[in-house]
């Protein structure tokens, strides 16, 4: 694409935006869609979409209504294939891909949608920033405490580029954005104890090892991870319950509540977190020593546990796998909890944050733009420029929590962190989970 071609584009992009900042924040249909809806072609943002499975095509269907797809891309051909047969994400009419790569070479590509398995998402976002691509990518956005620093670091280098995390309880206005608000306003006085319930993992094995399947890239799904022999079960939707791919209902759900509960509470600037994660309390499907699984046939990220993570304020937070799903937030003057179902407690009952919460407050939460929807937000936010509500620099701050629950979980003890340094302190083993080192030929960049 020229220069001038992309200046063309972000001029209608601000045009767009200027105009929908006129109109009330809840209006009937979304600002861009309605911005874009009767544009010429080139005038909309052009998409590529990497990672393809059911969340993929959710995402992609919602990022059709901002812009054009141009690009889908999967390891698994029957993915990719299935994106494009939908009228509603391909049509038909996009180019396929087994590699990212060719994605990212395209210079008329200007948003990724990153969808893969967590062990994939930085290396594809930092490469796509360099690419000078805006990124919208799935939660959990980490596989390790390293990563969350890699990614921080590309983004502030490429701080020119919209980078987007999904997750999309950050947009919750009835629900999840007032239970912060209420928090932030302090309604409920100190809070002294946060249950952040995130279910437990999935058991099962062991199972079979095979051939993979000819539609399916096994090398290229791996990655970074180790090279080990096909298991149907470690692929897809179930790669979640493997160390190796991700961080089990620690990273998986975590990455939505703990979120939530650390932004209410004003832990998740940079240098702020627990000092203490206390994993004592946590068992795994299979024998665990040294912190790694004896088993290699099985799902092996915990199932049942309840990690303390404990503040410097003197809060503690239960990350457990026993109760409802959801956030209890306890404080000196009162209790509610929230989930994507209900909000409620005394304090809402009462409404206590009556004339506390409205357009000022959300718009303070959206860091000074409209509430609306999240991919509204991404791609107003490539019109505007700014912040997202969904932003990398407080989601490394959850995934740092979420990646010290899973490793004191994988040694069921209690291990120290000093937030403001970044280091796990006085335990060189635990020490020893903050990086992994990829496969060869799978190296994240570092910027």
């Amino acid at each position: 694409m020229s220069h001038a071609t992309r200046s063309d584009r972000r001029s209608f992009l601000k045009s767009s935006a200027s105009m929908a900042a006129a109109a009330t924040a809840a209006a009937c249909f979304p600002w861009a869609q309605v911005g874009f809806a009767n544009t010429l072609l080139n005038d909309r943002p052009r998409i590529g979409c990497i990672g393809l499975g059911g969340m993929g095509r959710g995402d992609a269907h919602g990022h059709r209504s901002y812009g054009d797809i141009l690009a889908l891309c999967d390891v698994d051909e029957n993915q990719a294939k299935k994106a494009n047969d939908d009228p509603n994400i391909g049509g038909g009419k996009a180019d396929l891909y087994g590699d990212y790569r060719k994605v990212l070479e395209r210079a008329d590509i200007d948003v990724v949608s990153i969808v893969t398995p967590d062990h994939w998402h930085v290396k594809i976002a930092i490469e796509a920033l360099q690419a000078g691509k805006h990124v919208f990518c799935q939660k959990p956005l980490t596989l390790t405490l390293e990563e969350n620093q890699l990614i921080r670091n590309a983004c502030r280098k490429y701080s020119d580029r919209v980078f987007f995390v999904g997750t999309q309880q950050r947009s919750d206005q009835d629900r999840f954005l007032r239970a912060v608000n209420l928090v932030r306003k302090g309604l409920l006085g100190k809070i002294t104890k946060m249950t952040v319930g995130i279910g437990g993992g999935d058991v099962g094995g062991p199972f079979k090892k095979s051939d993979p399947p000819a539609n399916l890239d096994w090398n290229m799904w791996l990655g970074q991870a180790p090279l080990v022999d096909y298991v149907e079960q470690r692929c897809h939707n179930n790669f979640r319950w493997w160390y190796e791919y991700s961080g089990g209902k620690f990273t998986d759900w975590g990455a939505h509540h703990v979120d939530i509960a650390l932004w209410a509470i004003d832990e998740n600037g940079e240098g702020s977190g627990p000092v203490e994660i206390d994993g004592t309390d946590a068992k795994h499907p299979v024998p665990f020593e040294n912190g790694y699984p004896t088993k290699d046939d099985s799902y092996n990220s915990s199932h049942d546990f309840n990690v303390i993570a404990k503040f410097a304020g003197g809060t503690e937070m239960h990350i457990t796998s026993r109760g409802d799903n959801g956030i209890l937030f306890e404080g000196d003057k009162g209790r509610f909890f929230v989930n994507r179902g209900k909000i409620a407690g005394q304090p809402i009952e009462e409404n206590w944050d009556k004339d506390q919460f409205g357009p000022d407050q959300l718009s303070e939460l959206y860091k000074g733009k409209p509430f609306e929807g999240h991919k509204q937000n991404f791609y107003r936010c490539i019109a505007d420029g700014g912040l997202p509500v969904s932003d990398v620099y407080s989601h490394v701050q959850t995934m740092n929590t979420c990646h010290l629950a899973a490793i004191a979980a994988r040694l069921n003890r209690a291990i120290k962190w000093d937030a403001k340094a970044e280091k796990i302190t006085g335990d060189d083993q635990a020490a020893a989970f903050f990086a992994r080192t990829p496969r060869a030929g799978f190296e994240i960049p570092r910027v």
